[in-house]
C-alpha cells in the first residue's frame, strides 16, 4: 500500500488485508511504503502489524517501486490506503495469478461505483476515454486502466521494467505487460467511498494529462507514424491535382499558392514519420519498448547504402526540376516570370531536394542508433 499521510484510513485498510490473509491461509505480509507521512502514519501502520519500508523519491510510482522491491512475497497485490478498495475481498486477484496470470487488473466498471466514490468527470469522461485510447493503442484487453487495485507476480514485475515515477506507472505496468505479451487479466471490483476528510492527493487535469501524454509517448504509431502518413498523402494528392494547372472548386481556384501547402503538408509529414522510427528504435534501444519483430526486419532491409542512394536519386531529381525552371527563366531572358508557371516547377523541385537531404541525414542518424543494437 504506497503511504503519504493515511493516519484516517491506513489502519482500516491493514486490517482487512490481515483478515484475508487469515481467512484464507495464505502464507503473505502486508507492505506500506511510506512516502514521507507527517501524520503519524508510520507508526499506526507498524502498530497494526504492518511492515513500513520508507521511500524518500516522492511520486506514486516510486512509492510502489520501493514496497514492490522490498515485498518477499511471489504474488503482489497493490492497493491505495484511502479505503476506497476492500483488501478482505482480494481472492479473485489470487485464484487469476495462481492459475497462470502474470498481472490481474481490477475493473470497477464491472464491479460497481458506490455513490459519491468516484467523481462524475472521471467515471465518465477521464476514466473511459483513457482507458479507450489504451485499448486502441496498444491492443490492451483491459477495460479500466486507472484502477488502484491490481496484483502481478514479482517474475512479471521484474520482467516488465518499469520507470515512471508519478501516477503514469498505473497506464506504464498496463502497457509494458501488453507490449511483453503477458496475459492480463481482469476482476469485477466495488469501488467504496474513501474514508478521508481531505481532498485525494489525485489532480484531475494534471494526471489526466500526464497519462495522456504517457500514452502517446508510448505509441510512436499514434503520435507521430499515422498522422505523418495522413499528411503525406494528403499532401501529394493535392500537389499531383494542382500542377497540371489551376483548379476550380465552385466558385474558388486554387493555383500555386495551395501547391505550396501541399508541399509544406508532404514534407511535415515526412518528418513526422522519420520522428516515428527515430522514436520506436530509441525506445527499444533504452529498454522503454521491447522489441520489435517487423520494425526489425525493415531496418535489416533499410540499410545505410540504401538510405544514400534513394536521397541521392531525390536530391538529383531536384536538381533536374530546379534547372528546367532556371530554362523557362532564361527563355525569358531572366526578367520577369509568371509565378502560376514556373512555381509548378520550382515547388516539386524544392520539396525533392528536402526529401532527398532528409533522406540522407536520416540515413547517417539511423545507422548512429543502431551501432547500439548491434
Amino acid at each position: 500500500m504506497p503511504c503519504l499521510d493515511e493516519a484516517e484510513t491506513i489502519g482500516a485498510c491493514i486490517a482487512k488485508a490481515r483478515r484475508f490473509l487469515e481467512a484464507s491461509g495464505v502464507d503473505g505480509e502486508i507492505v506500506v511504503a511510506d512516502n514521507g507521512s507527517t501524520d503519524g502514519s508510520q507508526a499506526l501502520a507498524e502498530r497494526e502489524g504492518a511492515r513500513v519500508v520508507a521511500v524518500t523519491e516522492r511520486g506514486y510510482g516510486s512509492a510502489l517501486q520501493g514496497g514492490i522491491a522490498a515485498a518477499r512475497g511471489r504474488f503482489i497485490v497493490m492497493g491505495d490506503a484511502d479505503d476506497s478498495y476492500d483488501f478482505s475481498a482480494i481472492a479473485g486477484f489470487l485464484e487469476k495469478l495462481r492459475a497462470g496470470a502474470d498481472v490481474v487488473m481490477g475493473n470497477r466498471f464491472a464491479g460497481g461505483v458506490e455513490p459519491g466514490a468516484m467523481p462524475p468527470l472521471h467515471r465518465w469522461l477521464g476514466n473511459p476515454v483513457l482507458s479507450a485510447l489504451g485499448r486502441l493503442f496498444f491492443h490492451s484487453p483491459v477495460r479500466d486502466f486507472h484502477c488502484g487495485l491490481r496484483g502481478f507476480s514479482k517474475t512479471a514485475y521484474e520482467r516488465m521494467g518499469l520507470r515512471t515515477t508519478g501516477m503514469e506507472f498505473a497506464s506504464e505496468m498496463v502497457v509494458k505487460a501488453t507490449l511483453l505479451g503477458m496475459r492480463v487479466d481482469e476482476v469485477p471490483i466495488v469501488l467504496h467511498r474513501d474514508g478521508r476528510s481531505r481532498p485525494p492527493h489525485l489532480r484531475s487535469w494534471r494526471d489526466g494529462w500526464r497519462h495522456l501524454r504517457f500514452l502517446l509517448l508510448y505509441s510512436p504509431r499514434w503520435l507521430f507514424l499515422y498522422p505523418g502518413v495522413l499528411l503525406m498523402l494528403a499532401g501529394a494528392a493535392v500537389a499531383g491535382w494542382l500542377l497540371p494547372g489551376p483548379r476550380s472548386v465552385g466558385r474558388v481556384t486554387l493555383d500555386v499558392q495551395t501547391l505550396l501547402y501541399a508541399g509544406m503538408a508532404v514534407l511535415i509529414g515526412f518528418q513526422a514519420v522519420l520522428f516515428a522510427v527515430f522514436t520506436k528504435v530509441f525506445a527499444i534501444n533504452s529498454g522503454l519498448l521491447p522489441e520489435d519483430r517487423k520494425l526489425k526486419s525493415v531496418l535489416r532491409s533499410v540499410t545505410l547504402e540504401s538510405g544514400l542512394i534513394a536521397g541521392a536519386l531525390l536530391f538529383l531529381f531536384g536538381i533536374a526540376g530546379s534547372l528546367y525552371a532556371v530554362g523557362i527563366w532564361g527563355e525569358a531572358r531572366f526578367g520577369a516570370l509568371d509565378p502560376s508557371q514556373t512555381l509548378r516547377a520550382i515547388i516539386p523541385s524544392v520539396i525533392c531536394l528536402t526529401l532527398g537531404c532528409e533522406i540522407i541525414l536520416s540515413s547517417f542518424f539511423l545507422s548512429v542508433l543502431g551501432l547500439q543494437r548491434r
